[in-house]
C-alpha cells in the first residue's frame, strides 16, 4: 500500500494520472468500509487541498468546493432555497461526522441513503470532475449510477458541485424518516423546491432517496403540480402513483411501507417549502 498527501490540486491530478488511487477526503466512510481489516489500496489523501474548500458564486452558478464539510455548509451564507440541503446536513451522523465529512464525499460514496443527494438533485446540481486533461460537468442525476457506483474515472477528482442560479429561486424543505430522530440511516427521505407566484405553483422540483438504488427526481409529480394552487397540492400528491420509485424490503422497512412513507414525506417537504399548511392537515 502507498499513501500520498498532495498539497496542491495540480500535484494530486498528476498522481491520479500515474495509476489508480483510492481517494480519502473526510474519511467517515472509508475506514468503516474496511470492516476492521488492513488498508490494501493505494490511498490519495486530499485533506490538504485548500483549493477545494469554501464556495463561490457567479452570474450563472453557486459553486460548492468538494472539501466543504457539512458543518461549514451550515454556516455558509447561501440563498434560502439551500435550506433543504442545510436540513440534510444536520441529519448527517453526529456533529463529529458533520465536522469532517464532506458534501462531495457523500455523493461519491453513492449510497442510496446518502442524505445530501435528494436536496442537490432538487437543486439541479452538477458535479465537476477534474483530471490532468481538463474538466467536465456532469448532472448529478447522471453521476450516480447505482449503489456505490459513479461516473468518476480513475484519473478524475470531484472538485466541486455547481448549482445553476436558475435553480436558486424559491424556498425548500427536507424530511427524513428513520427509526429514531438522530444518528440513523433513513428509511425514506424527500427534498422539495417550490416557487409560488400569484397563488400558483410556478416552479417545483422533488427528489426522494432511500426508495430506489439511486435517489430519484419525481418528474411526473412535478408536471402534475405545475400551475396548481397550493391548496390542491396535498390531494395531487395523495393521488400520485410514484412510478419513479423502486423501493425494496430490508431491515429498516418494507417496500410497501417506503412507498406510503414517500407519499407522506413528499407532502411534508412541499409544505415546508411553502412555509404554510397546504391543506389536508399536513403542517410544515
Amino acid at each position: 500500500m502507498d499513501y500520498a498527501r498532495p498539497t496542491t490540486l495540480e500535484e494530486a491530478l498528476e498522481l491520479m494520472r500515474s495509476r489508480p488511487w483510492t481517494v480519502l477526503a473526510g474519511g467517515t466512510d472509508f475506514y468503516p468500509a474496511l470492516g476492521g481489516g488492513p488498508v490494501k489500496a493505494d490511498v490519495l489523501d486530499i485533506n490538504s487541498l485548500r483549493e477545494l474548500k469554501g464556495f463561490s458564486r457567479s452570474d450563472s452558478h453557486i459553486v460548492i468546493g468538494a472539501r466543504m464539510s457539512w458543518s461549514e455548509l451550515l454556516e455558509a451564507p447561501l440563498p434560502p432555497v439551500f435550506d433543504m440541503l442545510k436540513q440534510a446536513a444536520r441529519d448527517v451522523g453526529s456533529v463529529q461526522i458533520q465536522n469532517v465529512g464532506t458534501v462531495a464525499g457523500n455523493l461519491c460514496n453513492a449510497s442510496p441513503a446518502a442524505d445530501g443527494v435528494p436536496p442537490l438533485l432538487a437543486l439541479d446540481a452538477e458535479v465537476t470532475l477534474t483530471s490532468h486533461a481538463g474538466k467536465r460537468h456532469v448532472p448529478l442525476s447522471r453521476f450516480i449510477l447505482g449503489n456505490r457506483k459513479t461516473m468518476r474515472e480513475a484519473d478524475e477528482l470531484v472538485t466541486a458541485i455547481r448549482v445553476p442560479m436558475a435553480a436558486c429561486e424559491g424556498r425548500s424543505g427536507f424530511v427524513k424518516l428513520g427509526a429514531r430522530r438522530y444518528l440513523v440511516i433513513s428509511i425514506a427521505m424527500a427534498a422539495a423546491r417550490l416557487v409560488l407566484d400569484s397563488g400558483r405553483v410556478r416552479g417545483v422540483a422533488i427528489a426522494v432517496g432511500s426508495c430506489s438504488a439511486v435517489a430519484r427526481r419525481l418528474a411526473g409529480l412535478e408536471a402534475v403540480l405545475a400551475g396548481a394552487s397550493p391548496d390542491a397540492v396535498p390531494a395531487l400528491v395523495a393521488a400520485y402513483g410514484f412510478p419513479e420509485l423502486a423501493p425494496i424490503d430490508d431491515v429498516r422497512g418494507t417496500a410497501s411501507y417506503r412507498r406510503e412513507a414517500a407519499r407522506e414525506i413528499v407532502a411534508r417537504a412541499l409544505a415546508q417549502a411553502a412555509g404554510e399548511v397546504l391543506g389536508g392537515g399536513i403542517a410544515a
